[in-house]
């Protein structure tokens, strides 16, 4: 197998292992016959194309070529291997100074190698959960690509992972070809949002990096916060001390000044998500004859889950969050639009200062009255 990044896969995490490990964890997908697996393909290709079309009509945003992003369709192992990708990516830094700081302590080499090779299996049994449930995603820190023509190369990417749709499709029992236009509607708003706003990437990298830079890297404190936060969510918290809220694993880990990055992140994202629901929807009816089928059958199965392991997975690492986002960011964007216009929404995209904070997601009033307010107001 080729080295994720050309590299080796010596230091923090072995990133071979980790794509090695998924890939053969991974779910196999849904039966398909190889003229219907390249029928899929070419419809998903053909439907990413004209979305492009229909999401910026729709939202008035207007994308700039040089900022331009490729799509691919991919299988299970396709996605896994683009999101190894993109962590060792985005982790660089991080596991850069975690990989000095245990360089000089005694066995450190020895203990990183086989530190790394732990690491590996985990964040590999990670993604071979979510390989399986992901039907399309824009992945923003994608690593640079050579062979795209220059100034088209903006690091990022669109990812339609094309037996997850096809599973979802037939369990839904929905117009396959309807349901494909719609997911590509959903995940093309997220690459327009990228490819319109130049400035979000670097500012989601910045807020990111500095998150992963109040990581505490002595491992025996971060030892300490896991054991912490894996007694409260076994429920082994002192007697009398309140309830935490129900957070994820990877919320309790965190230090004061990382929540309060989170907080911001979170805000974004929950915008992120929830404009391109609404604009799935609002574009929906006029493209997608099914649309309110597909709107409802899918609602529902996002609310009933799975099975016990599945919503248990899904709580411990957050994902239930990640529900919650797109219905408080659709309702934010909902709001605004019927207050000031598609225009006066599009005034969230000016600069990082006009993104709504966490508070303002859920009273879309207070962001309106913040950034659209006058001088003489």
């Amino acid at each position: 197998m080729t080295s994720i990044g050309g590299a080796a896969s010596s230091g923090m995490v072995d990133w071979n292992l980790a794509v090695a490990t998924a890939t053969r964890l991974v779910r196999p997908g849904p039966e398909v016959s190889r003229d219907e697996a390249r029928a899929v393909v070419a419809e998903l290709r053909r439907h990413a194309k004209a979305s492009e079309e229909h999401v910026r009509g729709f939202t008035r945003l207007a994308t700039d070529p040089a900022h331009d992003t490729p799509v691919l369709v991919v299988d299970r192992a396709g996605w896994i291997r683009a999101n190894v990708a993109g962590f060792r990516e985005i982790l660089r830094p991080l596991l850069d100074k975690m990989q000095q700081r245990r360089g000089g302590t005694p066995g450190g080499a020895v203990f990183g190698a086989l530190g790394g090779k732990v690491t590996g299996v985990e964040l590999g049994m990670l993604l071979s959960f979510l390989a399986s449930r992901v039907l399309g995603q824009y992945e923003t820190f994608a690593p640079a690509t050579r062979d795209l023509p220059a100034g088209q190369n903006g690091g990022g990417r669109l990812l339609l992972v094309a037996p997850n749709i096809v599973h979802v499709e037939r369990e839904l029992d929905v117009d396959p070809h309807d349901f494909r236009l719609w997911v590509s509607l959903h995940e093309e708003t997220h690459r327009t949002q990228f490819t319109a706003v130049p400035w979000l990437r670097d500012h989601l990298e910045g807020e990111i990096q500095a998150f992963l830079a109040e990581t505490d890297v002595d491992p025996v404190t971060l030892l300490e916060r896991v054991r912490e936060a894996a007694q409260t969510l076994a429920g082994g918290r002192p007697e009398g001390e309140e309830d935490d809220g129900g957070r994820s694993l990877v919320e309790l880990v965190q230090s004061p000044a990382q929540r309060e990055i989170l907080g911001r992140l979170t805000a974004v994202m929950s915008l992120l998500e929830g404009h391109a629901d609404f604009v799935m929807d609002g574009v929906g009816p006029e493209v997608v004859p099914t649309v309110g089928e597909i709107r409802e059958k899918f609602q529902q199965r996002r609310a009933k889950g799975a099975s016990r392991l599945d919503l248990a997975l899904r709580k411990l690492l957050g994902l239930d969050a990640k529900l919650k986002q797109y219905r408080d960011g659709e309702r934010f964007v909902r709001a605004v639009v019927d207050e000031v216009g598609m225009d006066g929404f599009n005034r969230v995209w000016t600069s990082p200062n006009t993104l709504p904070t966490r508070t303002e997601i859920a009273k879309p009033a207070d962001w309106v009255a913040r950034v659209h307010r006058t001088p003489e107001s």
